[in-house]
């Protein structure tokens, strides 16, 4: 089998990666889609307790989670399920999807994205936040952010308020996403 051109062993230890704040979630990078021709990307978030991610759509990815830590909440359109370490679930690509920590103890994913080059948002999100919480209120109304919302648009992604989030965040205790 010819191997020129195939792309370099990546090593990350246990722990290690780019790490990224972003509130009630992070973002750790293991794999960007620069070191495999962008066919994947695989990025570790830490759920804290009571958060969720916003609702939100994919046009170009799909996403594959494995639970690593904790009880992780998953509704992707009408499916929703909470699983625990060891388990998966794959968000397809055009369903407004959400995760949330349904645990009382903090819990952690991997995410794996094909294709590859969405785990740049994470950073780009986290930049966001960061430098909006430095000005003067110290805070982002996401909903009326033109940068946020460019942002979204870059990585064709769209946020919702489907009928089913008040429900999830009551029945898990959550704090309502800003987004």
């Amino acid at each position: 089998m010819d191997v020129t051109g195939a792309p370099a062993v990546k090593v990350v230890p246990p722990g290690g990666g780019e790490s990224v704040p972003i509130p009630g979630f992070g973002a750790v990078f293991k794999l960007y889609g620069r070191d495999n021709g962008g066919e994947v990307a695989i990025v570790e978030h830490p759920f804290a307790v009571g958060a969720i991610t916003a609702p939100h759509r994919h046009t170009r990815e799909d996403e594959h989670s494995l639970v690593l830590e904790g009880q992780i909440g998953f509704r992707s359109d009408a499916d929703e399920v909470v699983l625990g370490p060891g388990g998966y679930i794959t968000k397809p690509r055009g369903q407004v999807h959400a995760m949330w920590n349904a645990g009382a103890v903090p819990g952690r994913i991997v995410e794996v994205i094909t294709p590859g080059g969405f785990e740049h948002y994470f950073r780009e999100l986290g930049e966001l936040l960061t430098s909006h919480a430095q000005e003067p209120g110290s805070g982002i109304d996401l909903h009326e952010s033109p940068e946020f919302m460019q942002l979204a648009v870059k990585y064709g992604l769209t946020y919702h308020d489907p009928d089913w989030l008040d429900d999830v965040v009551a029945r898990y205790g959550l704090t309502r996403p800003t987004h």
